[in-house]
């Protein structure tokens, strides 16, 4: 655990370019060897930080109600994905992971499937208790929360704050209805 978190709070002081092995070997008080004994590169290091503080911080336990939950799920992950040093370290593994084919897929299978998987507690209780809407799809579920996510970190960078978890809650737990003859626009009848 030493090794992780001085990894963290490295990150932090001189980012991603300037993080080594052997600095965090010296932060944690450890040989170099050791780190890479369990982690071949820095990216794997940080990949294991992130997935440790997502399993610690984010919440996917029964709140009564799939809206609950849902709003639960999002609001730990959201306030995670707001901390900079977490920001970072989401960008550079996502980077890392579109041009290291071997890092791309272990990112993919060790944390994306990994969120992925969390929230579909989440998503199984609700359907469990009956209260998981028709539509979406949980599969789309998890790409609309995962791909809000990964897009406000990488393209827009905009803030993950309350009135999106609200959103998205409100967008997400609403059963489809079809729409009225008012919302189709069946053109002129001619």
């Amino acid at each position: 655990m030493a090794i992780l978190v001085a990894a963290f709070e490295l990150l932090g002081e001189v980012g991603y370019a300037g993080l080594t092995i052997e600095g965090i070997a010296t932060r944690a008080g450890c040989g170099k060897q050791t780190i890479y004994r369990w982690w071949p590169s820095k990216a794997h290091v940080l990949l294991e930080v992130l997935t440790v503080k997502a399993d610690l911080y984010v919440t996917n336990a029964d709140h009564g109600s799939y809206a609950d939950d849902l709003r639960a799920f999002l609001g730990d992950t959201f306030r995670l994905g707001r901390q900079q040093r977490v920001v970072d370290i989401l960008r550079v593994l996502m980077a890392e992971a579109q041009i290291n084919e071997e890092f791309g897929e272990l990112f993919r299978v060790a944390f994306l499937q990994r969120r992925r998987d969390a929230l579909q507690v989440v998503l199984d209780r609700a359907r469990a208790r009956g209260d998981l809407p028709p539509r979406p799809t949980p599969s789309t579920v998890m790409d609309i929360v995962f791909g809000t996510l990964w897009y406000r970190l990488l393209a827009t960078r905009q803030e993950m704050g309350d009135d999106l978890v609200e959103d998205l809650v409100a967008t997400l737990t609403q059963a489809a209805q079809p729409p009225t003859d008012q919302e189709i626009d069946l053109g002129d009848p001619q």
